[in-house]
């Protein structure tokens, strides 16, 4: 674990990686285009490596810089998904759900409560962490269990089950948009809904939840170094408890849930719905093209419904307000847009990712290795990419332009690929010191015991997020070999 804090440690903000990466891309794409490299693409045609230091090179990242990123596939959906988003988180309604997802739960059944809402918390990005961490460990101690364990049931189920939302996310649209933008270098038609995984994540979440239930169970509830400090603090188990105006506002949140499925299934049920595509078809219609807007609405609205029962937002101008909160949290992840999206379009320009592509898909077909086989291998890499690299959309970012066109060419669809990803860039997430959230977890960790360490921690984390991600890995490649879709209009296969 020190090794690879050390190693961590050295590498540089993701911002200043992809700037790093550029450099080593512009060198490489010079060398293989004075070697002369080329393949013959998909569609026929003989595609050559350009350089990146020529004049053509230089003129093209200097012109197109602005377009980059204002044309980058997540940039506009990720914006309007989180301005419903911090609505729902900053009225309170997040945060109340999660605490009604615990509160009152039998002992029996606290392991997978809590686990599961970890799952469901994630629409709240970040904040699930600050949220579900301590409101696991109050779970836990209302019911007579350790709260050192409820820590580590809530902490692993958001890190280690990051993308398994059964309720769209932010990563959702930030992961489709990347995938979009690598999908295009084999197939320029190609897009990506932020659902397309939907189906996989819901069938995910109730999985690892289960999963973790079991081990929690059979191994960490045996072990012998549950007890607390003797002078760890009382806990006010009071706090699992809503306030009066707290459930009214999720009475009325959930009834319009509800009303606004019933007005949205009952728009989109006919077929000649302006809301469906060509032939009454629902995967690719308008609706799918603006299910990012569908869902900050709905998000928004619940937000405004819960605020102004619990007296979070008592005008309207508190909305507005309350949009602006999210985006200037999200400001951060859009200065590392800024670089991403350069990256990405400097190495479409330049070939190289159709040489790797094709020079790759080309040794798979000769060699005969399995598809599963390949799935194995692709997630081993990014599961250690992973415990160094914790940015989820960094290191997607890294990865899919070689992997997505390398598995399309294949026959392996994009969102596959994507669904694959996933997997990598959860698992390993709970027992890398390198994520801020994992030293966040240690600090309540420490509430009860002062003694705890980063390797406590790890070792408490390690059974969870090894079997999570063997047993998520196992579901995948049922679903890929029953070929069970995705999600709306994503085939698996």
């Amino acid at each position: 674990m020190a090794v690879v804090e050390r190693v961590g440690n050295a590498l540089p903000h993701p911002f200043w990686l992809f700037w790093v990466l550029a450099g080593i891309l512009a060198v490489v794409s010079a060398g293989l285009a004075a070697a002369g490299v080329s393949v013959i693409a998909p569609d026929g045609e003989p595609v050559a490596v350009r350089n990146l230091v020529s004049g053509d090179g230089l003129a093209m990242a200097v012109s197109t810089m602005i377009d980059n990123f204002a044309e980058f596939p997540p940039m506009a959906t990720i914006v309007t998904v989180i301005m419903g988003v911090a609505v729902a988180e900053r009225s309170g309604l997040l945060a109340a759900a999660m605490r009604a997802g615990v509160a009152r739960v039998p002992a029996s059944l606290v392991v997978f409560a809590v686990a599961f809402a970890g799952t469901v918390s994630h629409v709240a990005s970040a904040a699930a962490y600050v949220i579900l961490v301590p409101l696991g460990g109050l779970a836990f101690r209302a019911v007579g269990r350790s709260p050192v364990l409820g820590i580590v049931v809530a902490y692993t189920a958001i890190a280690s089950g990051y993308d398994a939302s059964p309720v769209p996310t932010p990563n959702d649209a930030i992961f489709a948009g990347i995938t979009t933008t690598a999908a295009r270098i084999v197939d320029p038609s190609v897009t990506v809904s932020p659902v397309s995984n939907w189906f996989f994540n819901i069938a995910s979440s109730v999985v690892l939840a289960l999963v973790i239930t079991l081990v929690t169970k059979l191994v960490l509830a045996r072990r012998p170094d549950l007890d607390i400090d003797p002078d760890a603090p009382d806990d006010d188990v009071d706090g699992l408890t809503l306030q009066p105006a707290q459930r009214a506002g999720l009475r009325r949140a959930g009834l319009a849930l509800l009303v606004f499925a019933v007005l949205l299934t009952a728009a989109v049920l006919p077929v000649a719905s302006p809301l469906r595509g060509d032939g009454g078809a629902i995967a690719e219609s308008p609706l799918m093209d603006g299910i990012g807007a569908v869902i900050a609405v709905l998000f928004g609205l619940l937000g405004i419904v819960y605020g102004r029962a619990a007296g979070t937002v008592t005008s309207a101008a508190d909305v507005p307000k309350l949009m602006a909160e999210g985006i200037r949290q999200m400001a951060p992840v859009l200065a590392l847009f800024f670089a991403i999206a350069q990256f990405l379009a400097w190495f479409d320009w330049s070939h190289v990712g159709d040489v790797l592509a094709v020079v790759a898909s080309d040794a798979l077909r000769t060699t005969g290795v399995p598809i599963p086989v390949v799935f194995l291998m692709v997630l081993a890499v990014l599961t250690v990419v992973n415990v160094m690299i914790t940015s989820g959309s960094a290191m997607w970012a890294i990865a899919a332009p070689v992997i997505v066109p390398m598995l399309m060419l294949v026959e392996v669809p994009p969102e596959t690929t994507q669904a694959l990803f996933r997997i990598a860039d959860s698992g390993s997430t709970a027992i890398t010191p390198m994520s801020p959230y994992f030293v966040m977890a240690l600090g309540f960790l420490q509430r009860y015991r002062k003694d705890a360490g980063i390797g406590t921690l790890a070792s408490y984390t390690l059974p969870l997020a090894v079997a999570m991600t063997v047993v998520w890995t196992a579901l995948f490649l049922a679903w890929w070999a029953l070929g069970i879709p995705l999600g709306p209009g994503a085939p698996v296969r």
